[in-house]
């Protein structure tokens, strides 16, 4: 998670909404992919850290399929990339702070107790929560 957060905030210094995610194998501990929040930057409302991670995961691997692989990211995902990562059939999600606003896991359309969703990972909140959550929060404040 800690790499994680390093990827939020580069993604703060080049003024995107601060997020970052990590792909990695538990079996050997290595971080397959590096993802950070690039919409603005990529002109590409799909380049949340999620989808950038998955992607380069996939692409490192020759394979869009990244089961019992875990990815560790920042905020609570959206049902955009709920959706990818059940796609993905990623083994194992691990988040950081909450999304009221916009997560589909915990919140809103809780994405992964669907009837629809096809695999369902196994999912950890709250690691290292303050500390993403105090990232978004101070890159807004400064926004505002």
């Amino acid at each position: 998670m800690r790499i994680a957060l390093e990827a939020a905030q580069a993604a703060a210094a080049a003024g995107e909404t601060p997020v970052g995610a990590v792909v990695v194998d538990p079996a050997s501990g290595e971080v397959i992919a590096v993802g950070a929040n690039g919409p603005i930057r990529a002109h590409d409302p799909t380049a949340h850290a999620e989808i950038v991670a998955l992607r380069e995961a996939a692409r490192k691997l020759g394979n869009y399929r990244l089961t019992g692989l875990e990815l560790f990211v920042t905020l609570e995902p959206c049902a955009m990339c709920a959706g990818a990562i059940s796609h993905a059939r990623l083994g194992r999600l691990i988040y950081g702070a909450d999304d009221a606003k916009g997560g589909a896991v915990i919140h809103g359309p809780k994405f992964f107790d669907q009837p629809t969703c096809h695999w369902r990972p196994q999912v950890t909140g709250g690691v290292l929560a303050a500390e993403s959550a105090e990232l978004l929060r101070s890159f807004f404040r400064a926004r505002r």
